[in-house]
């Protein structure tokens, strides 16, 4: 199926590409995500008429991703799970976690998808570092300690 890309989708393309993909892919995710559209001629005529509003709109969502992104840069978050004498954690530290210690410590427009554990969950008390991707073009590192509380 060809889709207009309504916004910059990694390893596919950017905004007003038109590409060929999976039907799936387009029916259940990228067209109701709005991230996409059908390309067909009245669509295309329409992007073309909307573009410089798009192109606004995704220029506003990458400048605050990149301010959140220089607030967040070298953050250290800490969290503190139960964890058994020697070190390894009752349970573990996933995204999830790390997505709602970021809120509680401001930064509430992250959520949990945007959070990468390179080797998966967090199982042992230590230092890890985690990138957060806020934008396609804006991924920062962060250091995420996980302290043990035995008791």
């Amino acid at each position: 199926m060809q889709v207009i890309l309504l916004e910059k989708v990694v390893n596919l393309g950017n905004l007003g590409d038109v590409v060929r993909v999976r039907d799936g892919y387009a029916r259940n995710y990228l067209i109701p995500q709005r991230i996409a559209r059908r390309a067909t001629e009245a669509a295309i005529k329409e992007f073309e008429a909307r573009r410089a509003e798009l192109e606004k709109a995704q220029a506003e969502k990458l400048a605050a991703a990149q301010a959140t992104g220089e607030k967040l840069s070298g953050f250290t978050l800490t969290l503190v799970e139960k964890a058994g004498v020697d070190g390894r954690l009752f349970g573990s530290v996933g995204t999830l976690d790390i997505a709602n210690g970021l809120a509680s410590a401001g930064f509430d427009s992250i959520v949990k998808s945007q959070v990468r554990l390179p080797d998966g969950a967090l199982k042992a008390v230590g230092e890890y570092p985690v990138t957060v991707v806020l934008h396609p073009d804006v991924v920062v590192d962060i250091t995420v300690v996980v302290q043990g509380d035995v008791g």
